[in-house]
């Protein structure tokens, strides 16, 4: 058979790395790979450990078709090694993005189909530890959705940006009490989270763009009672800023904050979104801050920090340090990057993490890490 090869149709374009980090934390940090909050020290104090990983390793695919001036398609499948995998050893491919773009240059108009980032928050800090400040102070992360973005001239190096969507409402929680086949909550509540972000580029010197935004959510998700007498309904929301300054052509300043409830799946709350005991969705705030210096093509400096406040009255303490209730979670890094050449580059991060909790002794420690990449 006869056919014609798809790079014939398509422009496609891979790209991604292989990472191994290497890590030493003085105390006990959840997850270990990576750190998300420090355990308290209630239960084994200056509690060492060591990690060796190469889970952040990434593999891409960006695909192209044929376009014109009046429409173009695109689409991109993203993926690492942070799956559920049975051993250190034996990491499983994780899904990141996968999704198609479609574009309309004359008007600006673009919509994406699939999965990506989510509409609020876009903006990361630049760490070497795999979550980007996430439990930390930075909210946002991936899920499945529909998105439109309109941009709009408002005059010369000047665009008002527009997003729109709705996103699948992913909670982890099961909406019934019988088997490990029910449904999310999220599902269950049978609307989807809407997402939505006002962002307004302008210059501030020759060729530094500064941009500011405002972005919030809403959503919904329904768990039924015991013997299905009744139901429970709680909300998820959030509303955010970010900014994104160059302050000269070789130091850049950015940060967020935010403000919302339930937003353990947009990863704020310090991973906490519903209480079931006091029967309430958990209030927080939040927001995270850094500076990146690049005086040269082959350094790059970051220092930042970031914080992520639950409201107490929302949390129930556990003398359980498996259910004590984490009730502020604070970070501060810095770290250094320097590439070998083009494809090679080095890392060094040094970041302090506290954790306090509602009944229990706080957490905190020191992570030192330092990776190697190599870029393809």
């Amino acid at each position: 058979l006869k056919g014609r090869p798809a790079r014939s149709s398509l422009d496609l374009s891979f790209y991604g790395y292989v990472k191994l980090d290497v890590s030493y934390d003085d105390s006990r940090f959840s997850l270990g790979n990576f750190a998300r909050w420090a355990e308290t020290e209630s239960v084994l104090a200056n509690d060492s450990h060591f990690n060796l990983t190469a889970n952040q390793t990434r593999f891409g695919v960006d695909a192209t078709g044929p376009g014109s001036e009046e429409f173009q398609a695109g689409g991109k499948m993203e993926m690492d090694l942070y799956g559920a995998g049975t051993g250190e050893n034996k990491p499983e491919p994780m899904l990141r993005h996968a999704y198609v773009q479609l574009d309309w240059p004359k008007l600006k108009l673009s919509l994406i189909a699939g999965q990506t980032w989510d509409i609020i928050s876009p903006l990361n800090p630049t760490t070497v530890n795999y979550s980007v400040a996430w439990w930390q102070g930075n909210i946002g992360y991936r899920r499945p959705q529909l998105r439109l973005t309109q941009r709009l001239a408002l005059a010369d190096q000047v665009e008002l940006k527009l997003d729109g969507g709705i996103a699948r409402t992913i909670t982890g929680r099961k909406a019934y009490f019988i088997g490990a086949s029910d449904p999310d909550t999220g599902a269950d509540a049978g609307t989807p989270t809407f997402a939505a972000r006002a962002g307004l580029s302008f210059p501030i010197a020759p060729k530094q763009i500064a941009t500011i935004g405002i972005s919030g959510h809403h959503g919904l998700e329904d768990s039924h009672l015991p013997g299905l007498s009744g139901h429970d309904s709680s909300e998820t929301w959030s509303l955010n800023a970010d900014l994104r300054v160059p302050l000269t052509p070789t130091l850049l300043l950015q940060a967020e904050a935010f403000v919302g409830r339930n937003l353990d799946s947009f990863l704020g709350g310090i991973g906490q979104g519903v209480n079931p005991t006091l029967g309430r969705e958990i209030d927080a705030v939040g927001g995270w801050a850094a500076l990146t210096a690049s005086p040269s093509a082959r350094w790059q400096f970051n220092l930042g920090a970031s914080i992520d406040d639950p409201d107490d009255a929302d949390l129930a303490g556990s003398t359980d340090p498996n259910r004590d209730a984490r009730t502020k979670n604070t970070l501060f890094f810095g770290n250094a990057l320097y590439s070998l050449n083009a494809q090679v580059q080095l890392a060094f991060e040094s970041a302090w993490l506290r954790t306090t909790y509602k009944l229990l002794a706080p957490g905190e420690g020191w992570r030192q890490q330092f990776a190697i990449t190599y870029k393809f």
